[in-house]
């Protein structure tokens, strides 16, 4: 499974942007990977592993914005169309390199 979060955070203050590059560390060392601007995804083993990781992110959510998250099977996410670009061969991306224990 993919977890994908989406956001749209204000940055018009100081304490705004500092709230905004705080929440994105806390995506980056949770091992999430940026897809696009305000995109990031990550691979989880199963839809519980997803629904832990966000409890886990809700402690860094900022007080103002809008966050949402989306949970998607490997094969939805695999059936995702490029209209323009290319996907992306990156290593650290691909759901092979996942090891269930």
């Amino acid at each position: 499974m993919r977890l994908i979060v989406m956001f749209d955070l204000p940055v018009e203050t100081t304490a705004e942007q500092r709230a905004y590059r705080q929440f994105r560390k806390a995506l980056l060392s949770e091992g999430f990977l940026m897809m696009q601007e305000s995109i990031y995804v990550r691979v989880v083993t199963n839809q519980k592993a997803a629904n832990l990781l966000e409890k886990r992110i809700v402690v860094h959510v900022p007080n103002n914005g809008l966050i949402q998250t989306l949970q998607v099977t490997e094969k939805q996410y695999a059936s995702m169309h490029f209209l323009v670009g290319e996907p992306k061969k990156d290593i650290k991306n691909r759901d092979d390199k996942v090891i269930v224990i």
